[in-house]
């Protein structure tokens, strides 16, 4: 009865050699929860393009489960693996209100998306910021000029793993947080 009550948490964990696909049938197969950040991709296939949804990174997925139901689906699979932070060498665990952020946002697969490794952006530089109006009203991030746009854009970050910029936002529909 021990496991009723460990609560489930957010895991930054990698599928290796592309396998994110074949961990997700087994996560939703054992009643784990699981996200993996996906895009559209255009691609030619045969001389047609086809539009095609494929992961932002690949190997990256989120695991959402209690720990004891992770070590035990772990155990079978070798290629689940881990994500931890480089500094501590501790398994990386997302805060539940980060990762419904995260999900709100790159759940939409809209198209003006951008996606950046943690160390590509330095997000002290920027202002903490509110969406109030339009397709990402309530989600908080730091609104910063990003490289491969040309206005600011709102950033949402998952801490060392993965950060997103929101398509652009008008100046209006943005407020700043203290």
């Amino acid at each position: 009865m021990e496991a009723d009550k460990e609560t489930e948490i957010w895991y930054a964990m990698r599928a290796t050699y592309r396998r994110e696909p074949d961990a997700m049938r087994l996560l939703e197969k054992e009643k784990l929860g699981c996200f993996v950040p996906m895009q559209y991709k255009i691609s030619m296939k045969k001389g047609k393009k086809i539009r095609s949804l494929v992961p932002v990174i690949h190997n990256l997925l989120f695991v959402h489960a209690c720990p004891s139901d992770l070590k035990r689906v772990k155990s079978q699979v070798t290629y689940l693996q881990y994500i931890t932070d480089t500094r501590s060498g501790q398994k990386i665990i997302v805060p539940d209100k980060d990762m419904q952020r995260f999900i709100a946002v790159s759940g939409t697969y809209n198209d003006h998306l951008l996606y950046f490794q943690p160390d590509e952006l330095n997000l002290s530089k920027g202002t903490k910021v509110r969406v109030i109006g339009g397709e990402f009203e309530g989600q908080e991030g730091v609104f910063l000029k990003v490289r491969g746009a040309r206005d600011r854009r709102v950033v949402i970050q998952i801490q060392g793993v993965i950060a997103v910029a929101m398509a652009t936002i008008h100046p209006d529909l943005i407020e700043v947080i203290e």
